[in-house]
């Protein structure tokens, strides 16, 4: 990809599935990733596995619903980096239930983690981007985020949130020369989604799953950083506010 060489990044949620895959690729790319994540082994692990590679990347065990801690975090990455070019939100969390059957303290927790964490992480490092006049925002939204998806009520209004959070913030930094665009993958085998298919119905529900999709399988992890790298390249210099479905077709859009 064009312009990706010699930048720096952060990606959030850089120590899960998804996260691991796009710190590697952009580090394939020639970029300096600060891999941020709440839990430090996951982190140091993917930065291990980007050292192996041949590439660049630091961990840092962080809280991103915490908005002091964030600024510490994106300070201690740029005194070893360099300014933020990139910054990937990644980083999510669910639990499936019907939300008749949930309460306030885990609508809370969904809240802080998939809106309150990434808007943290914008008004720190967008700052930066506004000041420099340059930079490029990738957001990992969710298609359940853009046509719902039963047993995810909260978390899919977190999303749906994050994708007009985009939109809405592409228009204000327009001005800046700063892009901002959201990556919503559909339904994707990471450690999120086994813990839903546990279970005596979990086999019927994943070959269901399949059978919907027209590509004929669920998302991989691997599937995912081939578009953020494109978001984040000088080759997506006149995309902004944009909105992409990573789903094989479950979900198409046009």
């Amino acid at each position: 990809m064009r312009g990706l060489a010699g930048k720096t990044a952060i990606v959030t949620g850089g120590g899960g599935g998804i996260g691991r895959e796009i710190c590697l690729r952009l580090t394939q790319e020639e970029m300096h990733v600060g891999v941020f994540d709440k839990n430090a082994d996951a982190a140091k692990a993917t930065a291990d596995a980007v050292a192996a590679a041949g590439g660049k990347a630091a961990p840092y065990a962080i809280d991103i619903t915490d908005y002091a801690a964030v600024g510490t975090a994106v300070a201690a990455f740029e005194a070893e980096a360099g300014p933020v070019d990139v910054l990937v939100n990644n980083a999510g969390w669910d639990k499936f239930a019907y939300f008749l059957a949930t309460e306030p303290p885990l609508w809370d927790q969904l809240i802080a983690i998939n809106l309150q964490g990434p808007i943290n992480l914008h008004h720190i490092v967008l700052k930066g981007m506004d000041a420099r006049k340059r930079g490029r925002v990738v957001n990992i939204a969710s298609d359940a985020g853009r046509v719902g998806s039963s047993m995810e009520a909260v978390y899919s209004a977190c999303k749906g949130g994050i994708i007009a959070f985009t939109k809405t913030m592409a228009r204000e930094m327009a001005r800046a020369g700063v892009t901002l665009n959201v990556v919503c993958p559909g339904p994707t085998e990471t450690p999120l989604l086994s813990t839903f298919l546990e279970g005596p119905q979990g086999q019927r529900v994943y070959e269901g799953l399949k059978r919907s999709i027209p590509l004929g399988r669920l998302g991989r992890p691997d599937d995912i950083p081939g578009i953020v790298a494109f978001l984040a390249s000088d080759d997506a210099a006149f995309m902004t506010g944009q909105v992409i479905s990573v789903s094989g077709g479950l979900t198409m859009n046009g």
